[in-house]
């Protein structure tokens, strides 16, 4: 079982993961690479969005 992931955690994950896509875009535009590269690193990318929205603590304060 899991643990929640810290809210300063969550958003560096999320950082992480869309600058993980970023690249692949960027380098499948200069670079040629085949499916499965561009396929991989998209869905790590896709993964660590998910999993930072699924285990991250993004509660509000409520008073």
């Amino acid at each position: 079982m899991m643990r929640k992931i810290t809210k300063s955690k969550a958003m560096i994950l999320m950082a992480v993961s869309m600058f993980i896509i970023a690249m692949s875009q960027i380098a499948s535009r200069f670079i040629t690479l085949n499916d499965f590269t561009k396929g991989s690193f998209i869905g790590v990318g896709i993964g660590l969005l998910l999993i930072t929205l699924v285990f991250g603590d993004f509660k509000s304060v409520r008073k």
